[in-house]
């Protein structure tokens, strides 16, 4: 089974997605408690979406995330690397639009959306700050930016505990529920090595993004960062 490492090499990266792409959402839902779709929904309410308007989900996986955007009335495009994901996205929600494509050469053209977004797959991408120019590039001026990430608990019991949770529990359920336990162990190295919310800020607000803030889910399991286009 393929294993990504830190150094988030492309290839390595969508060919350990392909591997878990069959239980992939089946093994989010457990490992969150089922938290997972409130934080969908706490993403499209961030975007602050009107009907009609244009919506990128980048690093989509199957395109739960996309679907979830699109009961804002949006056209909601999703685009990953994962061909693995991809089918069984077109498979599960086959009114979704989903394309290939690569965070860091998106296949649109500037200014095409007035919005994009990406849950829990920034982690993933080889080069932060290209990633966001490139979000920056494919937005209309004005436009909107949410990234909903997994980060980093602000009460330190309770982040010992989400740690402990990482590090004992996600690889006992996973060997139950995913073809590839290994790649969660990548997933684990990744949440951990990730900038902290503050830190994360100061990198959008790096890359052509203004107004950046942020604010925490789940105690700082997840954080949603917003920007706006410069």
């Amino acid at each position: 089974m393929t294993r990504a490492q830190l150094d988030k090499q492309p290839p390595a990266v969508a060919a350990m997605f392909d591997g878990v792409a069959e239980r992939y959402d089946l093994a989010n839902r457990i490992i969150s408690f089922g938290q997972d779709a409130r934080w969908r929904r706490a993403t499209r309410a961030a975007l602050g979406l009107h009907p009609g308007e244009r919506v990128l989900d980048v690093g989509a996986g199957t395109g739960v995330s996309t679907e979830e955007l699109t009961r804002s009335g949006v056209f909601a495009v999703g685009v990953d690397p994962s061909t693995g994901m991809l089918q069984v996205g077109r498979r599960a929600r086959p009114a979704v639009p989903l394309v290939a494509g690569d965070a860091l050469r998106l296949p649109f053209p500037d200014g095409a959306f007035d919005a994009v977004t990406t849950s829990f797959a920034l982690r993933s991408v080889v080069d932060l700050e290209a990633a966001l120019r490139e979000f920056a590039r494919i937005v209309r001026p004005g436009g909107r930016l949410v990234v909903c990430e997994c980060s980093h608990p602000t009460n330190p019991t309770f982040r010992t505990l989400y740690l402990a949770h990482l590090l004992r529990a996600v690889p006992v359920v996973t060997r139950w529920v995913s073809s590839n336990p290994d790649a969660y162990v990548y997933l684990i190295e990744s949440i951990r090595a990730w900038p902290n919310q503050p830190d994360l800020a100061k990198r959008i607000a790096a890359s052509g993004w203004q107004q950046v803030g942020w604010r925490n889910l789940s105690g700082g399991v997840a954080a949603l960062h917003s920007a706006t286009r410069c």
